[in-house]
């Protein structure tokens, strides 16, 4: 059934994130002194903090409870700039914080016993020589025992794996 003319067919997820997704830049700043409200450090921040003036859009401005305030900007390069002005204008009262992604964690069942937790990304870079891996892209975290005596290991895997 085509859809109607007055009607828009609504997007799928995986059409939104084709193109990238909309991604953004975030960071959080805590107010290193609690006396102050969280309206009094936000009126603080616009009246020292410009971003006309060092050329950031920012995307969002919201106010959580103990004086934080999270900042949304389009680029990494606009986050940086808008931390280094706060942090030079406003540093003595504000804590910046920046927002990084975490890293994806995978369960590696059924783990043999002798293999211990030091040794498994060598192992999966010997098994697997097609993945480019470096020492820093698969970590394994912990391993644990489950109730029918196997071994499961966490392992954590960077972003270009």
């Amino acid at each position: 059934m085509p859809p109607s003319k007055g009607r828009r067919r609504r997007k799928l997820f995986s059409e939104v994130l084709k193109d990238g997704g909309d991604e953004r830049y975030k960071i959080t700043l805590n107010a290193k002194d609690n006396n102050k409200s969280r309206e009094q450090n936000k009126l603080q921040l616009k009246k020292d903090i410009n971003p006309t003036d060092i050329k950031v859009g920012i995307k969002a401005l919201k106010t959580f409870r103990f004086g934080r305030i999270l900042i949304e900007a389009g680029s990494e390069e606009e986050i940086n700039s808008l931390s280094s002005a706060i942090s030079a204008k406003c540093g003595e009262q504000l804590e910046i914080i920046k927002h990084t992604l975490r890293k994806p964690r995978l369960i590696i069942y059924n783990v043999p016993e002798e293999i211990k937790t030091e040794n498994i990304t060598t192992i999966i870079r010997a098994q697997n020589p097609e993945i480019a891996l470096n020492g820093e892209d698969v970590v394994a975290k912990f391993r644990y025992k489950t109730r029918k005596g196997n071994y499961n290991t966490f392992i954590e895997v960077g972003p270009q794996t």
